[in-house]
């Protein structure tokens, strides 16, 4: 699987788009708006830019694309009135792989510009946005030229799949898996691990070198906080067993399961803040865990805003369709999708009547070194 050609969410505004079934990402970033706040404005008060450049890594497209650089410039329109000072310019970069669906993006641009003119006046900003297609595990802008960095719910997604999933002999190591599961062999992990390792050392690495010193990082990730024995599945693991019912039922090749791997790794707190720290290009100001529910028509745990488990699988499955759909229709082929996002909604209804559905997060705050 080429990673780059395949992992893109959902474009369009369609039942299925990553734009109407992003609300989880969307509580995550809410969940971490008062760092956001505090990070921005010690950022700007420290050195007041004439010009604050941004960039949003792993922006995707929809309605959350552009509600961070939003927050970002409502603090610092707050914070230029409380200290009577003419607001600074803005550069913001959007970053995702080229295959995110930019257009829908750019095509948003205009009505914020007018919104901004609106809501803040002809005197803030100006403000200026760019596409800039590329992955982050590597490099992206120029030397010390971004002030902050912001990436959410991106960097659980590894720059491809693992080396070393099948055995010297031709055997597949993850057979029945789809993920880094419960069930997979230590040899499994310690591939995902060191996938891990390697791209977010490479990522820290590439994000030194573009912002200046003193500059700011905030990074959002899923995370897996879950202990040997714990019973709790991910919904991942879920759609996994989805497809192997499908293998039983004749529906799908077993070879073409056995052959398929998400380039997606959950990494523990232990294992960021190892990273961060063997690397060494910055500080960790606030390292915070909190979860999500996967269904985020829950608010604060409030199960009355979605009506029973049927619907609470339905809406999980289709956030997780507008995230997978590009690598599982690249893999298994279209047409047995809509099949197995309605079997695999029942999956979730099942698991959602007997446990709690939710997403860890790791939230981490830091300052170039």
């Amino acid at each position: 699987m080429e990673v780059e050609q395949v992992l893109c969410m959902n474009g369009g505004l369609g039942d299925t788009s990553y734009a109407n079934n992003s609300l989880i990402q969307k509580r995550a970033m809410f969940k971490a708006k008062p760092i956001l706040e505090g990070i921005i404005r010690k950022l700007y008060c420290n050195s007041f830019p004439g010009c604050l450049k941004i960039a949003d890594l792993g922006c995707s497209s929809g309605p959350n694309t552009l509600s961070v650089v939003w927050e970002i410039l409502d603090i610092i329109d707050a914070t230029c009135k409380q200290l009577k000072r003419e607001p600074p310019m803005f550069q913001v970069f959007l970053n995702d792989l080229p295959g995110n669906d930019f257009n829908t993006i750019f095509r948003s641009l205009p009505s914020f510009y007018e919104k901004l003119k609106e809501v803040k006046g002809n005197n803030f900003g100006p403000c200026f946005i760019a596409g800039i297609p590329g992955s982050f595990y590597g490099r992206l802008f120029p030397n010390q030229s971004l002030d902050f960095v912001h990436s959410s719910y991106s960097l659980h997604w590894r720059s491809q799949v693992p080396e070393g999933l099948v055995s010297e002999s031709g055997i597949p190591l993850n057979k029945g898996s789809i993920c880094m599961a419960k069930t997979s062999p230590i040899a499994v992990h310690k591939a995902y691990l060191d996938l891990f390792e390697r791209d977010f050392r490479l990522f820290l690495t590439s994000r030194s070198e573009e912002i200046v010193p003193g500059g700011h990082m905030l990074l959002s990730v899923v995370g897996n906080d879950r202990k040997p024995g714990d019973p709790r599945c991910t919904g991942w693991e879920l759609l996994g067993i989805t497809l192997s019912d499908m293998v039983q039922e004749g529906l799908i090749e077993e070879a073409k399961l056995d052959q398929f791997n998400l380039p997606f790794y959950a990494p523990t707190p232990e294992e960021v803040k190892q990273v961060i720290q063997t690397e060494g290009s910055f500080n960790i100001q606030r390292f915070d865990i909190y979860r999500v529910d996967w269904d985020a028509n829950i608010d604060n745990g409030n199960k009355s805003l979605t009506s029973d488990s049927y619907t609470r699988g339905k809406n999980v499955a289709r956030s997780i369709r507008a995230v997978a759909e590009s690598m599982l229709a690249s893999h298994f082929g279209n047409e047995i999708m809509d099949d197995l996002f309605e079997r695999f909604s029942k999956k979730l209804s099942e698991y959602l009547e007997v446990a709690p559905g939710q997403a860890t997060t790791i939230v981490v705050s830091m300052t170039k070194a």
